[in-house]
């Protein structure tokens, strides 16, 4: 879905500095496109204790799954002996991999909306 690539994103030093784990997290992201990570990246100085620790168990969460993901492909692969058994754990892999993504996806969404909700409240109650 997304890529891990970040040239098209602008991250301060300050940023950097501030939530390296985080700006991790995001920019490794494989759930986001650029301009989702660019958003994340963001909001990360307005958001509370508890929407950053959020944020983390959601990240690591994808990133834990998908690389559980990955190791299951490679166990399969290698126990594989005919190519119809790779094609098939190929297209499994592909499927779960893709439903994971679309999971993260729905997840960041919802809380893309629930950060511009608090933005909007921190923007209008100031």
């Amino acid at each position: 879905m997304g890529s891990s690539a970040s040239t098209a994103l602008v991250i301060t030093d300050e940023l950097r500095a501030k939530f390296p784990e985080f700006v991790e997290l995001i920019v490794g992201s494989e759930s986001m496109n650029d301009e989702e990570r660019q958003y994340w990246i963001n909001i990360l100085p307005v958001m509370t204790p508890d929407q950053l620790e959020s944020l983390r168990d959601i990240l690591q969460t994808e990133k834990r799954q998908l690389a559980d993901i990955d190791k299951k492909y490679r166990s399969h692969m290698s126990q594989a002996e005919s190519t119809d058994l790779r094609a098939e754990a190929m297209e499994h892999y592909q499927t779960a991999r893709t439903k994971r993504q679309k999971e993260e996806a729905a997840n960041a969404e919802r809380d893309d909306e629930n950060a511009k909700k608090i933005l909007d409240e921190i923007e209008h109650n100031p």
